[in-house]
């Protein structure tokens, strides 16, 4: 994954000529950004991180580095061949993406459209493999507060106030360096959804406009 968004980075800079991007990461999508830019710091100007995984106050990671929270026994178990369609065909029943869909808004109403959305990319060629490597905890990193805390650039953070997402106790170990911002944005974890006006006013100011990159959400 992250290995990808210094792929889709170096395109930019071949084609456009940009020194340094802004990355906008979403969730999970925050781990692989932040390694991202450990790894090419160059590469990164800003960081806005969106409901980003890794600050939960039970148990901050600080494992190997590089490392994953892998369980191949899981993995193994899930993608066996008597039953991998079948479970993931259950995994992406309608209802059951709607069920999480509520619990990420923390409501009972959400995006319809992005909810469509899933259900159409659920159904594409390969989906099965990141679903399962997700599933089996293979794409969270067992160093990402020390990626968090290596980040020497600007990063916002958007942190929700309802759903499953709103535990960043973990926030201690960056909250007080100038250059991290935390702001908690009224809503469920993908508050862009809910009212895009009132997010982009808190997050707008933090694209500094004097000095202008490329943007890429990731």
């Amino acid at each position: 994954m992250t290995d990808a968004l210094h792929a889709a980075l170096a395109v930019m800079k071949s084609e456009q000529g940009a020194a340094a991007a802004d990355v906008l990461a979403v969730s999970l999508s925050s781990e692989f950004a932040a390694r991202a830019k450990c790894e090419a710091p160059q590469t990164i100007r800003r960081l806005a991180l969106i409901s980003p995984t890794g600050f939960r106050g039970r148990k901050l990671r600080y494992g190997p580095d590089g490392g994953t929270l892998g369980l191949p026994w899981l993995y193994r178990l899930l993608t066996m061949d008597c039953w991998r369609q079948g479970i993931f065909d259950t995994l992406t029943r309608p209802g059951v993406i709607r069920y999480f869909l509520k619990r990420t808004w923390g409501a009972e109403d959400i995006d319809e459209t992005f909810w469509r959305y899933c259900l159409l990319t659920s159904r594409q060629p390969g989906a099965a493999n990141a679903a399962f490597y997700f599933v089996s905890a293979f794409l969270f990193s067992t160093d990402i507060n020390q990626l968090y805390e290596g980040l020497d650039g600007p990063v916002w953070v958007s942190m929700a106030t309802r759903g499953d997402f709103t535990d960043y106790r973990g926030r201690h170990t960056v909250e007080g360096r100038k250059n991290w911002q935390f702001h908690a944005v009224e809503g469920g974890a993908l508050p862009f959804f809910e009212d895009l006006p009132a997010f982009t006013k808190k997050l707008d100011p933090f694209w500094d406009v004097d000095h202008p990159s490329q943007k890429i959400q990731h």
